[in-house]
């Protein structure tokens, strides 16, 4: 189940947001990934700024609806393949869509070749399959809050 949403002026007409307060709902990146290919989608491919402000707009919306919505990452479709403990400084660059599309996204900090990732993010290791933050009520990090930015984590974690 989830909530749809369709706009006419993005690439992908319509997004789909499942949130689900019971943790036991809660899937991991593949359980994710499969649920959106079923329903004939795929898991979001941020292709810019403007899309990024999208999402996190409905989110807020979804938020203000009164539905409950509490602390809960959401996956994206980006993710690490190849060897799951790379910790070299090229493992930022490794990640990649799930659903092969080339995004030319890019949010410019100090370090052009990032994307939206929180503060010393991506930590590597183990950690190949990325979040949107969505953590309302946790006290602000080092990189500000923990809304809307990207976090990659374990393909196994519950979301």
């Amino acid at each position: 189940s989830g909530q749809k949403v369709c706009y006419g002026d993005f690439k992908h007409s319509c997004y789909k947001l499942a949130y689900f307060q019971d943790l036991s709902r809660r899937v991991g990146f593949q359980e994710a990934r499969q649920a959106c290919e079923i329903d004939g989608g795929a898991l979001l491919s941020l292709e810019s700024e403007a899309e990024q402000q999208l999402i996190e707009n409905m989110l807020q919306n979804l938020t203000k609806s009164g539905s409950g919505i509490s602390d809960g990452d959401f996956w994206i479709g980006l993710w690490r393949s190849g060897d799951g403990l790379s910790t070299s400084s090229a493992c930022p660059n490794l990640y990649q869509w799930a659903d092969g599309s080339i995004s030319p996204f890019r949010q410019f900090a100090f370090v052009c070749t990032t994307r939206n990732w929180y503060t010393d993010e991506p930590s590597c290791g183990s950690e190949a399959c990325v979040v949107m933050y969505h953590q309302p009520t946790a006290n602000p990090g080092l990189g500000g809050p923990y809304l809307y930015q990207w976090n990659d984590d374990r393909c196994n974690m519950k979301h």
